[in-house]
């Protein structure tokens, strides 16, 4: 067997490879969502995200026979490291072919890089944000996945403990059945309580935008709420500026649940997709030729809707507002012929969150995991 090879991503031509790489290993795999590749060249390139301002990141190739058999990000979140008190490398963007020797390679690449930082623990995967793909798959791999999260061969997690990683934490990913004619009884008893109770009120809109206005809002939501949820490090004023321009103008109103208290002010939300895994599975990471026809048709004709973000003011959680957002948020998918919903990927000990779910019919989707090791 011809040596193995590990390279250092150094151009842009390089790192169009490295984007384009899983869209080889999973060629005519059934169940991997492929992210658009512009999407992933914003995301890595050091010029275009906000997050290189407080993160340090290279990225490897692994060849053999000249051929491409692997890649892998090392990422140093130097915020994250700050908040947490640790002191870690984290990897993302892993992937390679069944070969225990790609996988030790590209891991011990970037550890190699960690330790020369100063790093004594590495983690992933992971991006350089939460609203990046994070997470491996342990199970549910003949699952459709969704564009917001990773999917992997089973390989991947049987060599992660092969070589010596560990669990450090697991999100549960759930698929609720819509098939209903009406929203549960519970949710609209609760909903209705919690607004008399609070003074609270659903906003409706009718366009995205009507909704951008409150993009502000919902992001300074997600810092407040999240804080305390496994590695979160808040987002800067620029990254929320970049994220608001990326994905806003996409929302579609239906499916955007927003709670306000009598001042306007934001208290929670939920946030709706129409699934665009079938469509990004034939745009193959690309909007040219046909890829922007495909996704369009999947904004406005689907029967599945992603679930993607929700988030509650830590005064007023655990008191029934989600009730609140998703009421209305099932009605819309019940007045739309949606009949399926996936939720975000919740992490596993976050029991409010998994409750909410309780009064539909569901089913685990998804278990992804965090795989960590002291170096």
């Amino acid at each position: 067997m011809a040596p193995l090879e590990i390279k250092e991503v150094q151009s842009k031509k390089d790192l169009k490879k490295f984007i384009a790489f899983p869209d080889k290993l999973y060629k005519d795999n059934p169940y991997r969502v492929p992210p658009l590749h512009t999407f992933e060249m914003s995301t890595l390139d050091k010029t275009k995200n906000p997050a290189f301002e407080f993160c340090d990141a290279k990225y490897w190739l692994a060849y053999r026979d000249g051929k491409i058999v692997g890649r892998i990000a090392g990422i140093i979140n130097k915020k994250s490291n700050e908040i947490w008190h640790e002191k870690n490398v984290r990897f993302g963007w892993i992937d390679f072919v069944e070969d225990k020797e790609v996988a030790d390679a590209l891991l011990n690449k970037v550890i190699e890089w960690g330790k020369q930082q100063g790093m004594t623990g590495i983690h992933g995967p992971l991006g350089f944000t939460d609203m990046d793909l994070e997470g491996m798959l342990v199970e549910g791999f003949d699952e459709l996945s969704t564009q917001a999260e990773i999917y992997n061969y089973p390989y991947y997690p049987q060599f992660m403990e092969a070589l010596g990683f560990h669990k450090d934490t697991d999100w549960l990913q759930m698929e609720l059945d819509l098939h209903i004619k009406e929203v549960p009884p519970k949710i609209k008893r609760i909903s209705k309580l919690v607004q008399d109770k609070y003074g609270l009120k659903y906003k409706k809109f009718k366009s995205s935008k009507e909704i951008k206005p409150y993009a502000q809002q919902l992001f300074d939501l997600i810092n407040l709420s999240y804080k305390d949820l496994y590695g979160f490090v808040p987002l800067t004023q620029k990254q929320i500026d970049y994220y608001t321009k990326m994905y806003f103008d996409m929302v579609n109103p239906k499916y955007v649940g927003m709670v306000v208290d009598k001042d306007d002010k934001l208290i929670g939300f939920g946030l709706g997709f129409l699934s665009l895994s079938k469509a990004m599975q034939k745009a193959k990471g690309k909007m040219l030729p046909f890829g922007w026809f495909y996704l369009l048709k999947a904004m406005y004709f689907n029967d599945t809707i992603d679930l993607l973000l929700h988030a509650v003011h830590p005064d007023y959680q655990g008191k029934g507002v989600p009730a609140i957002f998703y009421e209305n948020m099932t009605q819309a998918c019940i007045d739309n012929g949606v009949t399926k919903a996936i939720t975000s990927h919740i992490l596993e000990d976050n029991k409010p969150s998994l409750q909410m779910f309780k009064n539909f019919k569901h089913r685990q989707h998804m278990r992804r995991r965090i795989y960590a090791k002291e170096i």
